[in-house]
């Protein structure tokens, strides 16, 4: 049978968005590997590892499943974003592929738990696939929601107009074009909203679908600073921050 992994998508924050094929899963896996995505000391890693327990404990069956703690590498700010990014990975995939091959059976299961869903901004699968070059493993995916659906559900809008299309798209490529249209935001630690028309609108959230859930609507005239401090307050205070909006250019 050989090594197995399971990718599965947790969703954004409540337990409750956990499917039922992800529940499956869960209680198929004998060993967790968990490894914050790099959003801080302290706060984040403690946060993020204990809200995975949290949900092995409220739907695995039986016990005797185990977690398996990584070093997360630190990624270099000396050198382009790519290449940091790229390098970055291949230390993760080398760390995975030690804990694999040292903490699971040569026939266990084992599981990565990924924020939300594995395929939107994260990087499991990339690191996943440069492990089994290493380690023979096979791998599935267990789709998770997104941050994307439950800030939109929690604003009770439409992620789309009409007929027209939605970009999804990163802080650092929103300070480089302007919107048209609409566009979701992620990964934006600079505020880059702020660079925006004021009557674009925009719906953000922050640690959505959790008890510190963060909401605000508005034109970014008139929410935009307020979203910045609310922000810059909410990740003093913990010690880190996962936050998306949705942005509608004016007509």
């Amino acid at each position: 049978m050989g090594r197995h992994i399971h990718v599965i998508g947790i969703g954004a924050g409540d337990p409750d968005y956990l499917t039922v094929q992800a529940i499956n899963a869960l209680n198929d896996t004998q060993v967790f590997f968990a490894m914050d995505k790099g959003l801080g000391k302290g706060g984040a890693t403690r946060d993020l590892v204990a809200l995975r327990r949290q949900i092995c404990e409220r739907f695995i069956r039986e016990p005797g499943y185990r977690f398996v703690e990584l070093p997360d590498p630190k990624r270099s700010t000396e050198t382009d974003y790519r290449e940091a990014v790229f390098d970055w990975h291949a230390a993760r995939a080398r760390i995975w592929a030690a804990a694999i091959a040292t903490e699971l059976a040569p026939d266990g299961v084992g599981a990565f738990l990924a924020w939300g869903d594995p395929s939107l901004y994260d990087s499991t699968l990339r690191i996943l696939d440069a492990v089994s070059a290493e380690v023979d493993i096979s791998y599935d995916v267990i789709p998770g929601i997104t941050a994307v659906q439950a800030l939109t559900a929690r604003h009770r809008i439409p992620l789309n107009e009409v007929g027209a299309s939605v970009l999804i798209t990163t802080g650092r490529q929103l300070r480089a074009r302007a919107v048209t249209g609409s566009a979701v935001v992620m990964l934006d630690a600079e505020c880059s909203f702020l660079s925006c028309p004021p009557q674009t609108r925009i719906w953000w959230g922050a640690y959505l679908g959790t008890a510190d859930e963060l909401l605000v609507a508005g034109t970014v005239g008139e929410v935009g600073t307020r979203i910045a401090a609310l922000r810059a307050e909410a990740r003093a205070r913990h010690g880190w921050i996962m936050d998306t909006y949705l942005l509608q250019a004016p007509d």
